[in-house]
């Protein structure tokens, strides 16, 4: 038996295994991933003639793979979003980029430099990496499959997709700073790096991913749904592995006009979702992407492990150790936490998106990359072991509770739902809050499709509520079925009567009264 064959069987093993598991584990406090982790280092804590697994000697290997994991996380992540960007439909995406993104790597750096004592340039390095997000290790916390209303979505797993979606991308620009920052001054403190770096770094760069991405995407859009002839036109005939075509067209011509690939991906995604919105073609390329994100998920999760148990983690102190309990169970949820202050997403829900910022296969590409790009004061074996086991507490907190945790959230909310006549807080409608029924309050206001209506009584100049594009100026006026649609969700009029018990957020609440 050879070192190959060994290899080719546990492929076999690994792939009939990633198509099985998603099944059996759903619903259970456990994920693919957390299994796939645990394997690796089980098999190889076994006499077996297996390749040796070391990201510091292969780094370049490592940036790799770990590079075309994201690509393919990126696309299939902007395929499945059904909400179309926007100003107030992303607002909660919003917050935790331009908030708690900015907090955690503040905070993170900080803790890196004074608990561990590194010197700055390392310690905003370790910030960068474990700034990017991974709702793909923990599926239960992600949106599914492209669906026709763009309303299919509850705010916790869009929220969480999306925000994975773009800071994957906006890393780099933080990841570019340690780096510019460690060539400046290597283990002391310089600005005179400040100025090049938002010009061309944050500025530049951005701009160039965002356009490029948004060119390809509508060059890929037209290519799928509008030639005239049914040849060229690709979403006919209906082939899924197109998706990684327009994934790579994407990230090479952006990175070769000097913008930020990972950033136009997702970009091109959205893009030609937004072609064709309701088309069944986008659920083909979603379903294709989804099948090799799984496959690289779980090769990149076994070999994590396999690096664990080859002693990954020897590098490790208790400063280290300490600091990534620190960034996943008190920064992370603090910062998410504070950027929602005063957005739709409350309570309960508000915890889970701010508690629940995976640390994954991002973090590794980003450490690989950087590693390569310039030497930094602090052993390199130091910095995986840090990152290293932050991404296996994280996969094994969050497999382990995700799927619990939303599974109630998804009962409390049906349950509420369809409780007729309760009177309650805030009700959360696709995303938009209703006052209590009767009741007058200042935030009672509820968004309906961009637009705001008035508060139960009040006439007010902004209070038509658009309903499927139509307007309706009758805040105390009778609506054919007595229903208002909000958002995606039917609730009917306090006081009321209405000829369906409507719809929200997939469940059917009784009227008030009713």
């Amino acid at each position: 038996m050879t070192i190959s064959d060994a290899v080719f069987a546990w492929l076999g093993v690994g792939a009939l295994l990633a198509a099985v598991l998603p099944r059996v584990v759903a619903g259970r406090p456990l994920s693919l991933p957390l299994v796939f982790l645990m394997g690796g280092m089980c098999v190889y804590l076994l006499p077996l003639p297996l390749p040796v697994v070391d990201p510091v000697e292969d780094r370049l290997l490592t940036e790799h793979v770990t590079e075309i994991g994201v690509l393919i996380a990126l696309m299939g992540a902007g395929l499945a979003l059904n909400r179309p960007v926007g100003r107030r439909r992303w607002a909660t995406t919003w917050r935790l980029l331009g908030v708690t993104m900015p907090l955690t790597v503040l905070v993170t750096a900080l803790v890196a430099w004074w608990l561990l004592g590194w010197p700055p340039a390392a310690a905003l390095l370790l910030a960068a990496v474990l700034a990017p997000t991974d709702p793909v290790l923990a599926s239960e916390v992600r949106v599914g499959e492209p669906t026709e209303d763009e309303h299919d979505e509850d705010e916790v797993r869009f929220a969480l997709t999306s925000e994975a979606g773009l800071n994957d991308g906006l890393a780099f620009p933080l990841t570019y700073a340690a780096v510019a920052l460690a060539a400046a001054a290597g283990s002391g403190w310089s600005a005179g790096w400040i100025g090049a770096w938002v010009a061309e770094d944050v500025g530049y760069k951005c701009a160039v991913g965002v356009l490029s991405g948004w060119l390809s995407g509508r060059l890929l859009g037209w290519l799928f749904f509008r030639p005239r002839s049914s040849a060229l036109r690709l979403s006919e005939h209906r082939e899924g592995f197109v998706a990684l075509g327009a994934t790579f067209l994407s990230y090479g011509v952006t990175e070769l006009v000097g913008g930020y690939g990972f950033l136009a991906v997702f970009t091109t995604a959205c893009t030609i979702r937004a072609a064709e919105r309701a088309h069944g073609f986008h659920k083909v390329l979603h379903d294709f992407v989804e099948q090799i994100e799984r496959l690289f998920t779980a090769a990149v999760l076994f070999l994590l492990g396999a690096f664990i148990a080859l002693g990954g983690l020897s590098a490790l102190t208790w400063q280290g150790a300490v600091t990534a309990l620190v960034v996943l169970l008190v920064i992370r949820p603090l910062s998410g936490w504070a950027g929602l202050l005063g957005g739709r997403v409350r309570g309960r829900e508000r915890w889970v998106v701010a508690g629940y910022g995976i640390r994954g296969i991002g973090s590794l590409y980003y450490l690989a990359y950087a590693l390569g790009q310039q030497h930094f004061p602090v052993p390199e074996r130091e910095l995986w072991a840090v990152v290293t086991f932050t991404v296996l507490v994280s996969v094994v907190l969050h497999g382990v509770t995700a799927g619990p945790v939303v599974s109630r959230l998804d009962r409390r909310r049906t349950a509420e739902a369809e409780r007729p006549g309760e009177v309650r807080g805030d009700v959360e409608v696709g995303g938009a809050h209703s006052g209590r029924p009767g009741e007058t309050r200042e935030d009672a206001d509820v968004e309906v499709n961009g637009a705001r209506s008035g508060r139960p009584g009040e006439t007010r100049e902004d209070a038509d509520v658009q309903v499927s594009g139509a307007g309706s100026g009758r805040p105390e006026g009778t609506h054919e079925d007595g229903n208002v649609e909000v958002s995606g969700a039917r609730s009917g009029r306090p006081g009321q009567a209405g000829g369906d018990g409507g719809r929200g957020s997939g469940t059917r609440p009784g009227r008030p009264g009713e």
